[in-house]
């Protein structure tokens, strides 16, 4: 019975310390610990669903450079370092378009914390923003004719006051 526990006690011990493989879908492979899986909900339901006998696990809408981004943020919320200075720094050199990447990697990883952030820097982004430049931001075509957009916008003028000037940023 020792013998049993001694031996279950191991194979914990060398599951735990095994690396897990993350395939991006550009076929870039990262290594990382299982405590930084456990931050991903998706990766870490690939290892619970094969009783941790997976190591390699595709990631087809994660790319790779989301996800040494990923990576850092998980070590970070695992040490109990993020703080307003780190994801000010972390979004800090980020554009518009690497923002939107990295939300939808994190919304497949199912990562609440950064997708909760990563929500939060886009509303803040576009907030005072004009109807122009939220449609460019988030690659949405016009779809109503000039003369019902001019009639909303004579009805509704109220919701373009205080609307800052917009940027050419991507």
């Amino acid at each position: 019975m020792a013998e049993e526990q001694i031996s279950s006690e191991i194979n914990k011990l060398s599951l735990s310390e095994t690396q897990i493989s993350l395939v991006t879908a550009d076929d870039v492979v990262f290594k990382i610990e299982p405590a930084i899986a456990k931050e991903m909900e998706t990766v870490q339901s690939f290892i619970d669903e094969t009783d941790g006998k997976i190591t390699t696990i595709p990631l087809p809408n994660v790319f790779s450079h989301d996800l040494p981004l990923i990576i850092d943020y998980c070590e970070k919320n695992i040490a109990g370092k993020i703080t307003k200075e780190f994801e000010t720094e972390f979004v800090k050199k980020l554009n518009n378009e690497e923002v939107k990447d990295l939300f939808l990697a994190a919304n497949y990883l199912n990562m609440t914390k950064l997708l909760d952030f990563l929500s939060q820097v886009i509303a803040d982004r576009i907030a005072n923003k004009s109807v122009e430049y939220v449609r460019k931001y988030f690659g949405i075509e016009n779809d109503f004719t000039p003369e019902e957009e001019a009639k909303l916008r004579e009805e509704l003028a109220w919701t373009f006051t205080g609307v800052d000037k917009d940027e050419d940023e991507n």
